[in-house]
């Protein structure tokens, strides 16, 4: 850990000292504690400033933890999601009222993500010029206490988005897969775009190299597409074609 006078981030801080992160990150709300604010809803704290503000002495005896307001109190909102500072390393969503917390994705995650976004535009650009790709992070509210970030999404030219987050229903989501993100991503998120309406999702595995295109029918889920290998074509984007070795492939 870090000490003296060097700036730590509120993660290090909540280590430091025995508390959760949304402990530190409501004090910095509250301005119970002082902070250095970096970027927007970016912040890093002295610990030798930070305890004397909170019991007056160098000490952690003082320092107690506080319950958090959205562990079994409330349901968080989009409102107080977006209340929270951010902190490097991580992604946020709220799922069903819960802050969920996950690592950065990896950089082969990153790739597979930026190289079926460029085939994605490509193809759209042509089919429906008015629409458009988006990649996270970017907010997508789907219920009063449900906000995500998609890896990719596309709102085509009839319903564009008009307001941040945006509300308005993708047509397409795209989830590319992380260690710690598998379940979400195939339970509580393909539920959740279910229930929305959304009429497309992918799943996308960058370690294994397998595409998975779910289709809504009847308010359920069907598989379309599941594979590893050979040229992927869907019937409801004719004309969309690319190779799945490819888009999956490391450089050697």
């Amino acid at each position: 850990m870090k000490t003296g006078d060097e700036l730590i981030t509120a993660q290090e801080l909540a280590d430091s000292l025995s508390l959760s992160v949304d402990t530190i990150w409501r004090y910095t709300r509250e301005k119970r504690i002082p902070y250095v604010e970096i970027g927007t809803r970016q912040y890093r704290y002295n610990k030798q400033n930070v305890l004397q503000a909170l019991s007056g002495e160098t000490s952690t005896a003082l320092v107690k933890e506080d319950p958090s307001p959205y562990q079994g109190k409330k349901k968080l909102t989009y409102e107080d999601y977006a209340k929270l500072p951010e902190e490097p390393g991580f992604r946020y969503e709220v799922i069903d009222g819960v802050l969920i917390r996950d690592p950065s994705p990896s950089f082969h995650h990153q790739r597979v993500s930026r190289r079926l976004q460029r085939i994605l535009e490509d193809y759209f650009n042509a089919v429906d010029p008015k629409g458009e790709v988006f990649n996270a992070p970017l907010d997508l509210n789907l219920t009063m206490y449900t906000v995500v970030q998609p890896d990719l999404l596309y709102l085509p030219g009839s319903r564009p988005a008009q307001h941040d987050p945006i509300d308005t229903v993708p047509e397409l989501v795209v989830e590319v897969l992380s260690h710690t993100t598998s379940r979400k991503d195939r339970v509580l998120k393909l539920n959740h775009y279910k229930s929305s309406g959304v009429p497309h999702y992918w799943i996308l595995d960058p370690e294994d190299g397998f595409i998975e295109a779910y289709e809504l029918r009847d308010e359920y889920y069907v598989s379309l597409v599941r594979s590893h290998t050979g040229m992927f074509s869907h019937p409801s984007f004719p004309g969309l074609s690319f190779d799945i070795e490819t888009l999956f492939s490391k450089p050697s």
